[in-house]
Parts: structure tokens; C-alpha cells; sequence
């Protein structure tokens, strides 16, 4: 019987410890309040503005729109690229796609776009057409209208979150799990499994350059120090690689951020700008349609080389303002901050 009972209460224990595990590292224990040193510009009202590409240079960015929610509860809606100019940017964002330049449906998810030529640019999206299906569409942007241009279809497009273009023919995406479904998904949302990984596209074919990634997610590429900069989440890292001249990745180091970090932006001050669910089991708990609202934060990351860093938080709320943070690009002194699945995104200022 006591053998029994010693059996019961270390199992117990055990099971104790890993729930205790589970909500510590998802950040269950955090308090979070409302801290910003500035104002709220405006409620852009476009429904889960996910991710957003910005063009310093000829003064304008993109918007990934897709209604989830209304996916999640059976209404689906087509999503879309948006337009806006952002020397009015209280002024509503354009529409910018339509049958004829996107597929149907299209479902938007990480974007990125790079500048061709003086008057063009190339936009790279991630569209989830169908649960199982996935593709990389890529369209060209010349005078604020958007053409067709490619479809990628491969078997490496599996779990797509956010791509990054190296340039007109190259990319680096993630895959944000390594299981389609089941219990080996489910493991990698609240264990932690760290079974995700980076596609290389070389101009003609498709490979794995890293793996064993917790929920790879966000990914932007520094090409003045050929440095790749991966969001996990679910691990709370920042993960830094170098790019070989071949396409190829050399892991430098992990930066713990504290925080479910999501889309990476860089700054006109080379920093990294990153929009993060501080609690990840509430924003699970969001995504699902059990809770009303989910905190956001902001953070940025000052990467002067190895193991030489800073990190700041900028932006704190519980979600009251806005829920689900997933990016955060600047320009001048506006943040533009989407997020996964609200009817709207904020326009912040900075004093």
C-alpha cells in the first residue's frame, strides 16, 4: 500500500512540475499592464492585419489581411494585400488585390516585398487556401497596382508562417510546426517540441537549411551582415543565423526575449522591432474564440554581434486597445502594429 502510495504522489509531483513547467515558460505567471510613451493614433479598421511590409524609400507599405476568426466560425471571407500611403496614413489603406492578380481564396499570412528596380517591387505571401494546402504566391508592384506573377507549390510548403526575399529569385520561409495534426502538433503548442524548421528557395529548388526550431515563426534578413533573425515563439527566442554565400545557415546564438515573439521589422536605426504574445496560453485561448481579448507588447532588439545585445520593451496592454501582436514596423515616429485575428490595428506615436 505504501509502495502504492509513494508511486501516486511522485507521479503527482511529476505531473505537477510539467503543468508548472507548461504555464511558466508560455509566460501564464506574467502580470501585464498597459506601458507606452506616447499616444493612439488611430484604429485602422482592416480585420487580422498579421504582418505589414514598409518602404522607407518611396514612402508607402502592405498590409496581410485574413478575417481567421470568421474562418474559425464557419464565415469565411477572402482576404487581401492593402495599400497604404504613408504620407497620409490616416487616410483608409487601398485594397490592392482582386481575382485577377491572386488566387481564390486567398488567405493571407507572412508577406515580404523588395525593391527591383526604381519603380517596381516584388511581393512575396503566404496563402493557406485550404487547411491542408499551402503555396507561396508572389505578384509585381509597379505605380500602386499589383499583378500576378508566380505560384510556388512544393512539399517543403507544408506549415508556411513568414517568408523573407533575399532577393527577386531567392527566399528564406519557415514552417511554424513539423506535425500536420495530431498528437505531434499538439505537442509542439504547449510542450514545446522543437520540430519546425527554414526553407531555403534558391531560384529553382527547394531545401531545409535549419531545423529543430520551437514554432519557427517570424523571419527577417539583415543583408548588410548576411544575418537571418528567426522568431520561437513558444521557446521565447530570437534565434540568429549566419547566411553562407550559398544559402546555407550557421547558427550564432539564441536571444531570450522574455516573450512569444512574432514578426520581425527592422528599424530606420538598424534595431529589430518585434510584435510578441507576452502570454501565449491566452492567445491560444483567443484564437479558439474562449477568450475576449489577448495581451500585446512590443519589443526591440539592438544586435551589435554576438552576445552583444539590448533589449527594450516599448508597447505593454492587456489587449483592452488591441489584441494579438504579431508585428511592428516604424516610420518616423508612428508604429504600425497588426495583429492576428482583431477587427483592427493601431497607428501608435512615439514622443
Amino acid at each position: 500500500m505504501k509502495r502504492i502510495l509513494k508511486i501516486v504522489l511522485s507521479l503527482s509531483l511529476i505531473l505537477a512540475l510539467f503543468v508548472f513547467y507548461i504555464l511558466f515558460s508560455t509566460g501564464s505567471f506574467r502580470t501585464i499592464e498597459h506601458m507606452f510613451n506616447g499616444q493612439i493614433m488611430m484604429k485602422v479598421p482592416i480585420v487580422g492585419a498579421e504582418d505589414i511590409q514598409l518602404s522607407r524609400d518611396d514612402h508607402f507599405m502592405i498590409i496581410s489581411s485574413d478575417d481567421r476568426a470568421g474562418r474559425r466560425d464557419g464565415k469565411p471571407s477572402q482576404g487581401g494585400l492593402y495599400f497604404l500611403d504613408l504620407k497620409n496614413p490616416l487616410v483608409a489603406p487601398r485594397l490592392l488585390t482582386n481575382q485577377s492578380n491572386v488566387s481564390k481564396p486567398f488567405y493571407p499570412h507572412g508577406i515580404s516585398m523588395i525593391k527591383i528596380d526604381s519603380a517596381k517591387y516584388k511581393v512575396y505571401a503566404i496563402n493557406h487556401p485550404d487547411e491542408n494546402v499551402h503555396m507561396i504566391e508572389s505578384c509585381m508592384l509597379e505605380n500602386g497596382v499589383l499583378t500576378k506573377d508566380s505560384i510556388y507549390v512544393d512539399e517543403n510548403i507544408f506549415s508556411p508562417n513568414d517568408i523573407v526575399a533575399i532577393d527577386e529569385h531567392q527566399f528564406y520561409f519557415t514552417n511554424d510546426h513539423g506535425f500536420k495534426s495530431g498528437f505531434g502538433k499538439l505537442a509542439e503548442d504547449y510542450f514545446g517540441l522543437k520540430v519546425s524548421n527554414i526553407i531555403f528557395y534558391d531560384g529553382g529548388n527547394f531545401r531545409e537549411v535549419a531545423s529543430g526550431i520551437a514554432y519557427a515563426n517570424g523571419i527577417n534578413y539583415d543583408p548588410t551582415r548576411s544575418l537571418l533573425f528567426v522568431a520561437s515563439p513558444r521557446d521565447f527566442l530570437v534565434k540568429v543565423f549566419k547566411v553562407e554565400t550559398n544559402g546555407d545557415l550557421t547558427f550564432i546564438e539564441d536571444i531570450d526575449c522574455g516573450t512569444g515573439v512574432d514578426n520581425i521589422e527592422f528599424g530606420e536605426d538598424g534595431k529589430l522591432w518585434i510584435g510578441c504574445h507576452p502570454n501565449l496560453i491566452h492567445f491560444g485561448e483567443y484564437a479558439k474564440g474562449k477568450r475576449a481579448i489577448s495581451p500585446s507588447e512590443i519589443i526591440t532588439i539592438d544586435y551589435r554581434g554576438k552576445g552583444d545585445y539590448t533589449l527594450e520593451q516599448i508597447y505593454e496592454d492587456d489587449g483592452t486597445n488591441m489584441s494579438g501582436s504579431t508585428v511592428a514596423p516604424t516610420y518616423e515616429d508612428l508604429i504600425f502594429v497588426g495583429n492576428v485575428m482583431d477587427d483592427h490595428f493601431l497607428i501608435l506615436k512615439r514622443q
